[in-house]
């Protein structure tokens, strides 16, 4: 591992530890060195993660890593479920186990006779070689593969969201907001929202869903599992902006053979209209005053900036600046991976604009956070009440932040 002059990037462990944290109704095991759990559970709530699923660790000596013994694992799986009585165990490694070839699925499948009344379910990616992208993918993938019983589709339309985890920036509201659009556009009532929003029985009832929208490419081959298993189909994408979200919403009634409610669309459109005459006059004057100082350079999530960027420059015409996403294996011919010399290099460059990126980035910028869309964090985060990034109210939330910036640059 190189040298960096913030965070280096997220291993798959945190990855999976993210996602799983929030699941109500079950307990986890980090078998691994001491002091990791007690160090994530410190993140967990700085970042206003739910803590619902119970979280335990036990670590490894040198006995257990020279000779592989399993006993103290046995032990604490034993004492957890008594303790817990958890529907679900998961048991993650950390990168010691990785390494010394700790074979998790076995000793799994060797235990799981002695506990007919609690599931165990081992995780991979504890070890070095795996971000956190790919931890998320895995535990989103392992949740949907084991759990879910067959079921009838319920009698009236159901949504499970999928994707929605602790590692995205204002993952609850933009939940919220999602589950909101639906209830308002097609009187849908959300099922589980995987995994910021549910227990180990919302998960088992997924297969009652009548689509599933993915809000992250990481949850693709979780809703294709779900689409074999109950053949449900699945949206993916993240609505941003008037038009995004229309689109979005137009996509969902093509997939499910519904008409939306034009009534609310109407109220949802209007309301739009009336804060857009209102403030896009401004933007674009700014834009024609200081075309520089209005470049929009954003950096994250590879989805989100997408998102932002669809939503900034193609509809509102915004001049596009320095953007990036930040996991290598997401890069494309229109977002590429900056590492952290780059990014940083990158800001140092452009001189003003609407930066929109991590805590880290805009502190190291001299931005404040206003305009911060994406984590590693620089505060703690306990209200999940914030305005969201998608949807209607998301659309106008990011206008009002662009409008109140380049005025205050223009101070």
């Amino acid at each position: 591992m190189g040298l960096y002059q913030f965070k280096p990037p997220a291993s798959g462990r945190m990855g999976t530890l993210w996602t799983l944290a929030p699941v109500r109704g079950a307990s986890l095991l980090e078998y691994g060195c001491m002091g990791h759990m007690l160090y994530a559970r410190t993140f967990l709530e700085r970042a206003g993660i739910p803590i619902n699923c119970r979280l335990h660790s036990t670590h490894l000596d040198e006995t257990d890593i020279a000779l592989g013994g399993a006993d103290r694992l046995h032990a604490a799986v034993s004492e957890i479920i008594l303790q817990d009585a958890p529907q679900v165990l998961f048991l993650l490694p950390s990168s010691v186990p990785e390494i010394i070839g700790t074979d998790l699925s076995a000793l799994c499948s060797e235990l799981q006779p002695k506990y007919p009344n609690t599931l165990l379910l081992p995780f991979g990616k504890g070890g070095f070689k795996s971000l956190s992208h790919q931890g998320v993918q895995d535990a989103l993938m392992r949740l949907v593969k084991f759990l879910p019983r067959k079921t009838e589709k319920t009698s009236l339309p159901t949504f499970n969201i999928i994707g929605s985890c602790a590692d995205l920036f204002r993952f609850q509201a933009d939940a919220q907001e999602i589950t909101r659009v639906m209830q308002g556009t097609f009187d849908m009532q959300p099922l589980c929202v995987l995994t910021s929003d549910t227990s180990v029985e919302k998960i088992r009832e997924m297969g009652g869903a009548h689509i599933n929208l993915v809000l992250r490419r990481e949850g693709a081959p979780a809703a294709k599992q779900l689409q074999k298993q109950f053949g449900t189909p699945y949206l993916p994408g993240r609505p941003y902006g008037i038009r995004g979200t229309l689109q979005w919403i137009q996509s969902i009634a093509e997939l499910l053979h519904i008409l939306p409610d034009r009534r609310f669309l109407d109220s949802q459109k209007a309301e739009s209209d009336r804060i857009l005459g209102s403030a896009l006059p401004m933007l674009r004057y700014r834009v024609r005053q200081s075309a520089e100082k209005m470049l929009l350079s954003v950096g994250g999530h590879a989805d989100v900036v997408r998102g932002v960027l669809d939503y900034g420059c193609s509809e509102l015409s915004l001049p596009r600046g320095t953007c990036w996403c930040d996991c290598p294996d997401m890069a494309d011919g229109e977002i590429s991976y900056l590492t952290e010399e780059q990014w940083t290099g990158a800001i140092q460059k452009q001189k003003g604009g609407l930066l929109m990126a991590s805590g880290e980035a805009l502190t190291f910028a001299g931005h404040g956070d206003t305009l911060q869309i994406s984590n590693p964090d620089s505060r703690w985060r306990l209200n999940p009440y914030e305005p969201p990034f998608v949807g209607f109210r998301g659309a106008l939330h990011l206008l009002d932040l662009w409008v109140n910036k380049s005025f205050q640059d223009q101070e």
